[in-house]
């Protein structure tokens, strides 16, 4: 077996034994049942009107905005993740000396980092199967409403979290765990400002916001997948009237998602660079 499957192997056995992913697993366990029954009341509510009087129109565009902020909340908690794995896992075993014990053997540094990363992608990825895959079941099993391009939508979510968890593993080839936290949540709230000053020049035709937000996106291109998934799953009506907070005005292009793989890719090789040549 090649020497990163076997680092991404272990990573992953680690990372599940580690208590910020037991209370990852249990605070979004605890957000998908209050999501559920959140959803379920409402949806009595609204069920109690008058069928004529509230459309199937409104209410799919009801479903469609709870639908997204329940994702909304899923990507939010997604990042979190992968920004806590990623921050201290080469900062914490350098301090610790425990990566001692890896670059001594006939192993590449940079066959390490590249396997810690496919470790914490998987832990990823699954996590937003299982967050995501509860709201569209909880969503679906009530209401029977599905949204449009949900696989595309889902798979954004996943590539914004690998971007996070990615400047994360970058950072800690480099800085304390703590530093590389600062900088972390640093650059993702810079994104979500830039987001929104995008969407908001948008709406109001101020070109210049609007140059501000797609600068922000280039130089952390996350909060723009997002944008772009809540594009690909909001209602069309929802996206013609830009009539729900969690669609979107400025729609990020493909263009920005091949740049958001190239900037995912040179992340990772800086990193290896900085972890080889770090004197340890």
């Amino acid at each position: 077996m090649s020497p990163k499957w076997i680092i991404a192997r272990l990573t992953f056995r680690e990372a599940t034994r580690r208590r910020i992913v037991l209370t990852a697993l249990v605070l979004g366990m605890g957000f998908l049942i209050i999501y559920s029954i959140g959803f379920h009341l409402i949806n009595n509510q609204v069920s109690t009107v008058n069928r004529d009087a509230v459309s199937q129109v409104s209410r799919n565009e009801g479903f469609n905005f709870l639908f997204l902020a329940g994702l909304y909340a899923v990507a939010f908690l997604s990042v979190a993740m992968g920004a806590l794995l990623g921050v201290d896992t080469l900062a914490g075993e350098i301090s610790s000396g425990t990566v001692q014990t890896v670059v001594t053997k006939p192993i590449q540094r940079g066959d390490v980092v590249v396997g810690k990363w496919l470790g914490y992608a998987s832990l990823l990825g699954l996590y937003l199967i299982m967050m995501a895959g509860g709201i569209i079941a909880s969503v679906w099993l009530q209401s029977r409403y599905a949204a449009q391009h949900m696989l595309q939508g889902v798979g954004l979510i996943y590539f914004e979290s690998l971007i996070i968890m990615t400047i994360a593993l970058l950072c800690s080839s480099r800085l304390s765990a703590l530093a590389a936290g600062g900088v972390v949540f640093g650059l993702y709230g810079l994104s979500f400002i830039g987001g929104w000053v995008e969407q908001l020049g948008s709406i109001l035709h101020s070109s210049t916001a609007v140059d501000v937000g797609i600068v922000t996106s280039l130089i952390i291109p996350s909060e723009a997948m997002w944008r772009r998934a809540a594009y690909e799953m909001q209602s069309p009506l929802s996206g013609l009237l830009n009539m729900s907070p969690f669609g979107t005005t400025s729609v990020p292009s493909a263009l920005m998602i091949v740049y958001a793989g190239v900037y995912v890719v040179a992340a990772l090789i800086l990193t290896m660079r900085i972890f080889t040549q770090r004197d340890l």
